[in-house]
This record gives C-alpha cells, sequence and structure tokens, in this order.
C-alpha cells in the first residue's frame, strides 16, 4: 500500500512530527486532511467489490485516538448495504476511539436510502464538507 501526507489547501506533502499517514488515492476514494479532520471522499459505484479499498482509508481515518472522520457520499452514483456496514463500521471505530464520525450527504435518495436502513438519525448527515468541519471540533 502507498502511503502519502497532504494538505488539503496546497496538494503539497507536509512533515510533520506526527504525520497523518493517508492511503494513495484511488478509484473509489481519496482521504485528505483539512483543520484537523480527516476527509474521506467516496466516488462513483460503492458495493461489495469496492469495500476493501475503501476501507484502507476508512481504517487510515480512524487509527488515531480522537480523530474527526468527515466521509463525503456527494460523488457517489450508487451505493449498496455493504456501504452502511462500512460507515457503521468506521464509526464504532472513531467511537472507540474517542473521536467521531461526519456524514456528507445531499442526495436526496441517499437521504432516503438512510433513513430507510434506520440509519439516517445515526448519521445525521450535513450537506456540505465545510460545514462537516465546522462542526468537526
Amino acid at each position: 500500500m502507498c502511503v502519502h501526507e497532504t494538505n488539503a489547501t496546497s496538494g503539497q506533502r507536509q512533515n510533520h512530527s506526527t504525520p497523518e499517514k493517508l492511503p494513495a488515492p484511488c478509484r473509489q476514494a481519496r482521504s485528505y486532511l483539512a483543520r484537523g479532520s480527516t476527509v474521506v471522499e467516496l466516488h462513483g459505484t460503492i458495493d461489495l467489490s469496492t469495500i476493501p479499498e475503501i476501507q484502507l482509508h476508512t481504517d487510515a481515518a480512524t487509527a488515531r485516538p480522537g480523530v474527526c472522520v468527515v466521509v463525503d457520499l456527494r460523488p457517489v452514483d450508487f451505493f449498496d448495504c455493504s456501504t452502511l456496514g462500512l460507515l457503521c463500521r468506521t464509526r464504532r471505530r472513531a467511537l472507540e476511539r474517542g473521536g467521531h464520525l461526519i456524514l456528507v450527504c445531499a442526495h436526496p435518495w441517499h437521504l432516503r436510502i438512510l433513513q430507510a436502513a434506520g440509519v439516517g438519525t445515526l448519521f445525521a448527515p450535513l450537506a456540505t464538507v465545510e460545514d462537516a468541519l465546522q462542526n468537526g471540533h
């Protein structure tokens, strides 16, 4: 697995005393740091076949204690129940380490799926990453 450290505003590699190691972007996911939070942006079709690669991103994002993880579903065209499982797992990992997860989700059909699955209130999705970063700390 290739890891790198990036700054969301400059896109340049950073050297910190406690660097965040993030997986390299893949077709369905990219991770970046923004205002002390780790944003995992998902893309395209998310299903059982893509979960293992995405899980590299969510596991890296939840590895540190006290982390705020923002999962952005806005660029997702389709997701199935395996995505709901991944979101619940990511939330649990963040909570176990004293952190939290904020879900960014604005598409009406995404929101309907979350409600139908009974996890809409559990995640309380926000409309933008900016909103999530403001509410994350």
